[in-house]
C-alpha cells in the first residue's frame, strides 16, 4: 500500500486577496505522519511592489525579492512536491487558492485533495481561545525561529499535524476533512471518492445521471467539486433520492457565475429532472402592471393574464403565483411607503391600513399630491420590473483568463450568452453579438441578471450600440 504524504505549505504574500496580490515567499515540508521527509523554500519575485506593511510583517523587503525566481520558474517544483500528496496549510483557503490563481495565470489548473489545520485543530484541541497559528506555537509550546516567514511557519504547521494525527480517534476525522466531508456509506454505488475528487473546482454547471444516462439533477456551483460533496456529506430526504439513482456525472463549465445560474435554469425547464422541483416553473400567468387614475396618482395591481388579454396590460412582471405577485408587491410597497389602496391590496375608499400606521403618506385621501407619491411609486416600480429598458451585453470572467464571457440583454429580456477570446475582442457590438448563442428568456432570467448586477463589482457592462470596449 502507497505510504500517505502530506505537503505542508506556507506562502508569504503582498496581500490578502488571490485574485490581486502576488506570492513573495513559498515553503513546503513533505510529511510522511510520523516524520518530514523534504523540505523546500523559496523567495519568490512577484513582479510588483511589496507593501511596507508587508515588510514590517514578515521582513521581506524588495531587494530581497529582486533577483529572487518569479513564480513560473519554482512551478515545476511546486507541482513535483505536492505530487500524490495531500496539501495542508493553516486555513487552507488562503494558501491553496493563491497557488490556483498562480497556476491558472500559466494556464494551468492545479487541483490536490486538501487538509485545513485550523479546522483540524478545533477537533483535536477544544477549548483554545484561538485557532490561529500563533496562539497554537504558544498553547502548544512548538519552537519557531522566524514568524511570518514560509519556511518556520510550515515547520510549525508540520509539528501541529503531526501531534494531531498521534492523537486518539483524530484519523477518521481527517480522512472525512481529506474527502470534503463525503460519508462513503452515503455515496451511489456506482460514484467514488476519487471521482469526486477528480471534478473541477471551477464554476459551472454539473448533472447527476441515472443508469439510463437521463438527467435527474442539475445543480451549479462555482466550486463544482464542493458542491457535489456536499451532497453526500449528510443523511437528507434529497441526499436519499441521490443515492438511489445516481450513476453517472457530468458537468459543463462556464467561469461566469452568472452564466451558470442562467444555463441551470435553461437546463431544468428543459429536462425537467425528477429530483429538482423549485425552478421547473415554465409559465407566468400572474402580473403586475401599472396605470394611472383619475387624479393623476401610479397605480399597481395584480392580475391573471393570457394570449388574448395581456396586450391591454403595461405589465412590469410576471410570477407563476398569484401568492408570489401579491408578496412582492406588499414587500416593495412597505419599502417605499406607498399606498395600499393605490397598489390593488386593500381595495375600498377612504384612508388605507397602511395610512393608519403612518406607512402610506396619505394618497388614498389626497393628503399627499401625486407628483411627489409618483416620483417614489417610479422607483418602486424599477425594482418589480422583470423588463429591461435598455439594451446592453455584460462581460464577466471566461472559462479560462483568455476568455470573456459575454450575456446579452435585447428588446427587454436575456437573449443567451456565449464566450469570446479577450484578445480578439475589437471593441465592435457586433462582434459580440456573433458570439452569442441564442436562449430563451422569461421572468426568471431577469430577476436572475438583475440580482447578479445588484451585488458584483467584476463585471462589466456595454451598451448595445457604440463602441463596445
Amino acid at each position: 500500500m502507497k505510504q500517505k504524504l502530506y505537503a505542508i505549505v506556507d506562502l508569504e504574500t503582498t496581500g490578502g486577496r488571490a485574485a490581486r496580490d502576488k506570492i513573495i515567499e513559498i515553503a513546503i515540508v513533505l510529511h510522511d505522519g510520523a516524520q518530514i521527509v523534504d523540505t523546500y523554500s523559496s523567495l519568490i519575485n512577484p513582479e510588483c511592489y511589496v507593501p511596507y506593511g508587508i515588510t514590517q510583517l514578515t521582513g521581506i523587503t524588495q531587494d530581497m525579492v529582486q533577483d529572487a525566481p518569479r513564480f513560473y520558474e519554482v512551478a515545476r517544483k511546486v507541482v513535483e512536491m505536492t505530487e500524490d500528496a495531500i496539501f495542508v496549510a493553516h486555513n487552507v483557503r488562503f494558501d491553496y487558492s493563491f497557488l490556483r490563481e498562480e497556476f491558472g495565470r500559466l494556464g494551468f489548473t492545479y487541483s490536490r485533495k486538501n487538509l485545513c489545520t485550523v479546522r483540524l485543530s478545533r477537533k483535536a484541541f477544544p477549548g483554545l481561545p484561538s485557532y490561529s497559528l500563533g496562539n497554537l506555537i504558544r498553547s502548544l509550546g512548538i519552537e519557531v525561529d522566524n514568524r511570518h516567514r514560509a519556511l518556520d511557519d510550515a515547520l510549525a504547521t508540520a509539528e501541529i499535524l503531526r501531534r494531531i494525527l498521534n492523537g486518539e480517534d483524530n484519523e477518521q476525522c481527517v480522512k472525512e476533512m481529506v474527502n470534503l466531508g463525503i460519508k462513503e456509506a452515503l455515496l451511489p454505488k456506482n460514484l467514488t471518492v476519487e471521482g469526486i475528487h477528480a471534478l473541477p473546482e471551477e464554476c459551472g454547471v454539473y448533472y447527476f445521471h441515472n443508469q439510463k444516462g437521463d438527467v435527474v439533477y442539475v445543480g451549479k456551483s462555482i466550486n463544482i467539486k464542493k458542491r457535489v460533496a456536499e451532497h453526500f456529506a449528510n443523511k437528507s430526504e434529497k441526499g436519499s433520492k441521490l443515492q438511489q439513482h445516481v450513476h453517472d456525472i457530468s458537468f459543463e463549465l462556464t467561469g461566469s457565475e452568472l452564466v451558470a445560474l442562467l444555463l441551470e435554469s435553461h437546463e431544468i425547464k428543459r429536462l425537467s429532472p425528477p429530483i429538482n422541483r423549485a425552478q421547473r416553473v415554465r409559465r407566468f400567468p400572474y402580473i403586475i402592471h401599472t396605470h394611472e387614475d383619475e387624479a393623476g396618482y401610479l397605480c399597481f395591481d395584480v392580475a391573471q393574464v393570457n394570449a388574448k388579454n395581456r396586450k391591454k396590460y403595461h405589465i412590469i412582471s410576471e410570477y407563476p403565483k398569484l401568492s408570489h405577485a401579491k408578496n412582492h408587491l406588499g414587500r416593495v410597497l412597505e419599502q417605499y411607503e406607498l399606498c395600499s389602496r393605490l397598489c390593488g391590496l386593500h381595495p375600498g375608499k377612504g384612508a388605507c391600513f397602511h395610512y393608519h400606521i403612518k406607512q402610506c403618506h396619505g394618497a388614498c385621501i389626497g393628503m399627499e399630491p401625486a407628483d411627489s407619491y409618483n416620483e417614489r411609486a417610479r422607483a418602486a416600480g424599477e425594482q418589480l420590473s422583470t423588463i429591461f429598458d435598455k439594451d446592453f451585453f455584460i462581460l464577466d470572467q471566461g472559462r479560462t483568463p483568455e476568455e470573456m464571457a459575454v450575456v446579452l440583454v435585447e428588446e427587454g429580456s436575456y437573449r443567451g450568452f456565449g464566450f469570446v477570446e479577450r484578445e480578439e475582442m475589437n471593441g465592435q457590438p457586433g462582434y459580440l453579438k456573433n458570439a452569442v448563442k441564442p436562449f430563451p428568456g422569461n421572468p426568471e432570467t431577469t430577476r436572475i441578471i438583475q440580482r447578479y448586477l445588484s451585488k458584483q463589482n467584476g463585471v462589466k457592462v456595454v451598451p448595445l450600440t457604440g463602441s463596445a470596449l
